[in-house]
């Protein structure tokens, strides 16, 4: 391998927040080292902190690890070029841009699987017709789907400021909410290869350098799971509290026991709002009065008085929910039963936090 092929493979790496620029001819490469087999990459940012600092790092070692030979060992450093002396430190410049935010609120699950974006973008918007003001945040950096949802695939965007040193992410709103999405910064299809602190950084910058406005309510959907990125996430964003998302199945208790007790920590102490048991019945669309309990019949009310959390409802599995994701048109726009359901519950977690 050549220095000259190496640059080649980092020149496919576009900086999101400069267009049609990629991270080679911006000069953010500051050294290509190739020793016995491992490739070391030396990005220099000329700010600290850069809200893409960390997304760069991991488009910059994918793009590797696609085009090297296998067994190829890959590290990427990262540098401040010229650190300035007056930026205002990281915390205290990112936590600003919550001031406005009454709520904020993270949509969690135990494991995956169980439709807790699905329900996410929908209380979103269920909260938004409702006539709150709303953002939601695509917290799952390795699957990110919000976009998809919201058909905002292709939405470029924007960073505001009066100077590199203090630019923002401009939300896309659309259906009267705010949306960021890690989709919606990377590149389409690009795999990212970032591991727990690097992810974590990187979602933290996400949600903390951005224009949000007044709001009141910032939705987080995270990921699946209780991994280090939830617990540097209820660390260090001031949370109101989470929303547990389930399936009706007893199986599932053991996950959601999780995900409860991660909040209930002492050293997280974030309480929990109440639980939503998603695909609670499947309806056929040729007979909308028939009910077919396929995963259970009220697991997730069991599981909220067994773990003495509020019970928040039910939403059914119905075909028009999951054509509506994967059109990019939310069913909690709708006036069917099932979008209904979600206004009703939006309407509980409103209660529960105002």
């Amino acid at each position: 391998m050549e220095k000259s092929e190496v640059l080649g493979w980092l020149s496919q790496v576009e900086h999101p927040g400069k267009e049609d620029k990629n991270i080679v001819a911006l000069g953010l490469v500051r050294d290509v080292a190739i020793e016995d087999g491992r490739i070391t990459v030396t990005l220099a940012f000329p700010r600290q902190p850069d809200p893409l600092k960390q997304y760069i790092a991991g488009a910059a070692r994918a793009a590797i690890y696609r085009n090297a030979p296998g067994g190829t060992e890959v590290e990427v450093k990262t540098v401040v070029k010229e650190p300035s002396k007056t930026a205002p430190k990281h915390q205290e410049f990112t936590l600003e841009q919550l001031r406005e935010v009454s709520n904020i609120i993270g949509i969690a699950s135990g494991k995956g699987g169980v439709g807790k974006s699905t329900v996410a973008v929908n209380l979103a918007v269920a909260l938004a017709r409702l006539g709150y003001k709303v953002g939601l945040v695509d917290a799952d950096v390795y699957g990110p789907s919000v976009p998809t949802m919201t058909a905002t695939e292709d939405a470029v965007i924007e960073m505001e400021g009066e100077d590199e040193e203090h630019s923002l992410f401009v939300p896309i709103e659309k259906y009267g909410v705010k949306w960021l999405s890690v989709g919606h910064v990377s590149q389409a299809g690009q795999a990212l290869i970032w591991r727990g602190p690097m992810a974590s950084s990187a979602l933290k910058q996400i949600i903390l350098q951005t224009k949000w406005g007044p709001l009141d309510f910032l939705l987080i959907d995270m990921p699946p799971g209780t991994g280090d990125i939830h617990i540097s996430l209820v660390g260090d964003i001031p949370m109101t509290g989470a929303v547990i998302v389930t399936t009706p199945q007893n199986v599932a208790l053991a996950d959601v026991l999780r995900g409860v007790n991660m909040f209930r920590n002492p050293q997280v102490n974030k309480p929990i709002l109440g639980l939503v048991e998603n695909m609670a019945w499947f309806t056929p669309a040729a007979h909308p009065q028939e009910k077919y309990y396929i995963f259970g019949q009220g697991g997730g009310e069991k599981m909220a008085h067994d773990l003495d959390i509020p019970f928040l409802g039910r939403i059914p599995l119905v075909q028009d929910i999951m054509e509506g994701a994967e059109k990019g048109e939310p069913i909690a726009m709708g006036s069917r039963p099932d979008s209904l359901a979600f206004l009703q519950i939006a309407q509980e977690i409103a209660d529960k936090s105002l």
